[in-house]
């Protein structure tokens, strides 16, 4: 199969990650891959496979997400067999390409909990399939816009940093961050958006009764780290939140914290959740789309109504107190991860149901 992966730009995102682990995949497993960017560059460009063709729509980076200039040109000029669109705005294109690539099947993605653009929207109506990455996000988007559920599949998100057979604590690192052995590291990866809530984070860890040992790490960078820098300062908690900025592989940070973290106010299969399942993180979260399928509630992880201070940090407690239960409810959330989220899952259900789509349409 000829297969072309269309993705925005490469910035330091889930789903970006993501279209690189599959391009990959796809490459690896024979199939010629092209990944097409609109914009050039991002801080993930240089992790590209070099199997993998990349090319890029504008001839400098204008800082427009939307915009991509010759596409359908590029498009028909690679005649790929299969389209990958990735990301919402390669998603707001997908219509136009099945259109442009009637021979070919373009293949949607949902992986936000964002509102939908009206363009993405009708794109799922005309793109061949659909692919949500948790039942939540198809369940949604079959009642919200009426779409037959036999034209999405669920495929999970694979994990891009799958763990060691042996998990060794990085006291280095922690050590680094003036972490004591006995501190419990909180942490969270994602980008500062506004979605993604930081802010609250802070506030949550800022409530932690007095007398417990505690830091909070947050990976990640956007627009929103002044923000949240300046919230540290106003609460007085340089010494306890540490905002340690982009990582290219966050494992480390993995390895040396004790219980994932997040309040984010949108998803749709969280990257950080899985990954921090599969180092051994119980995790204690608001509630968003698909973030339940991310770990087992109540064994591995905690949902917590979104907002609700109180019962996060009841939840987070037990957590900060009691390391016999930190690593019982860790080692199953390895357990979990390892069986859900495997690497090479992800890639080799996307061919399957590439190679289906392909021999129902001869």
């Amino acid at each position: 199969m000829k297969i072309l992966v269309v993705q925005d730009h490469l910035r330091s995102g889930g789903t970006e990650r993501q279209s690189l682990l599959l391009a990959g995949g796809f490459a690896a497993a024979g199939h010629k891959t092209t990944l097409l960017t609109f914009r050039p560059g991002g801080a993930l460009a240089p992790t590209c496979a070099a199997s993998v063709q990349h090319r890029v729509l504008q001839p400098f980076d204008t800082g427009l997400d939307w915009l991509a200039p010759g596409l359908h040109r590029a498009a028909v000029h690679l005649a790929p067999d299969i389209v990958l669109c990735m990301g919402r705005m390669a998603n707001c294109y997908a219509g136009g390409l099945q259109r442009k690539l009637p021979d070919a099947a373009v293949v949607s993605t949902l992986r936000t909990g964002k509102p939908l653009p009206a363009l993405f929207r009708r794109s799922l109506h005309v793109v061949r399939h659909i692919v949500a990455n948790s039942e939540e996000s198809k369940a949604n988007v079959v009642a919200r816009l009426g779409l037959p559920a036999a034209k999405i599949s669920v495929i999970y998100n694979s994990l891009v940093f799958p763990p060691p057979a042996e998990l060794a604590r990085n006291l280095t690192l922690r050590a680094q961050h003036g972490a004591r052995p006995e501190t419990v590291v909180l942490v969270c990866v994602a980008m500062f958006r506004p979605e993604k809530n930081q802010r609250e984070l802070i506030e949550l860890a800022a409530s932690i009764p007095p007398g417990t040992d505690w830091q909070l790490w947050l990976a990640g960078t956007g627009p929103t780290v002044a923000a949240c820098e300046r919230l540290v300062d106003e609460r007085g908690l340089r010494n306890r939140v540490k905002l340690l900025g982009f990582q290219p592989d966050p494992s480390a940070l993995y390895r040396a914290a004790d219980v994932a973290v997040l309040a984010s106010r949108s998803e749709s299969l969280s990257n950080f959740l899985i990954e921090a399942q599969a180092h051994g993180l119980p995790a204690v979260v608001y509630a968003a789309q698909g973030i339940a399928e991310c770990f087992v509630p109540g064994e591995t992880g905690w949902v917590v109504p979104p907002g609700d201070r109180a019962e996060f940090l009841a939840r987070l407690q037990p957590l900060l107190s009691d390391a016999a239960f930190r690593s019982t409810c860790g080692s199953g959330a390895r357990t979990f991860a390892a069986s859900r989220f495997a690497q090479a899952q992800g890639p080799a259900a996307y061919l399957d149901l590439f190679s289906r789509l392909q021999a129902s349409a001869s």
